[in-house]
């Protein structure tokens, strides 16, 4: 199966932060990358998997999200233009990070593994 996009638009960084973690529990997605505008007030998530888990992903959020979604969707099969723009918005989140002192942003992150190993 091929790496499929799904997308959700939401208002606000503790919505979108809530919706992503709805989306990475209702099924096997990680976050490619996401955007905030506004200030934050209106924030994109783009999570990748394959089409039916992304697509469940977007579905869980969109029911169980604190707040009601601006805009969602699913792209199946992306184009390599989609796929290069994601990796742009990826790289840019990375390299902001970097500047904001954090040399791996994931780097304070547990591992599942490590995770249950301290629970």
């Amino acid at each position: 199966m091929g790496k499929s996009y799904g997308l959700i638009e939401i208002t606000g960084v503790v919505a979108a932060m809530d919706a992503l973690d709805i989306m990475c529990k209702a099924a096997e997605v990680t976050l490619s990358t996401w955007e905030r505008k506004l200030g934050g007030r209106l924030v994109t998530i783009i999570v990748e998997g394959d089409v039916a888990a992304v697509t469940a992903a977007v579905e869980a959020a969109a029911a169980q999200a604190i707040k009601p979604l601006a805009a969602s969707g699913v792209i199946a099969n992306p184009h390599e233009e989609i796929v290069r723009l994601v990796k742009q918005s990826s790289s840019r989140f990375m390299a902001a990070s970097k500047e904001a002192g954090e040399e791996n942003p994931a780097e304070g992150m547990l591992s599942e593994e490590s995770y249950l190993q301290e629970v």
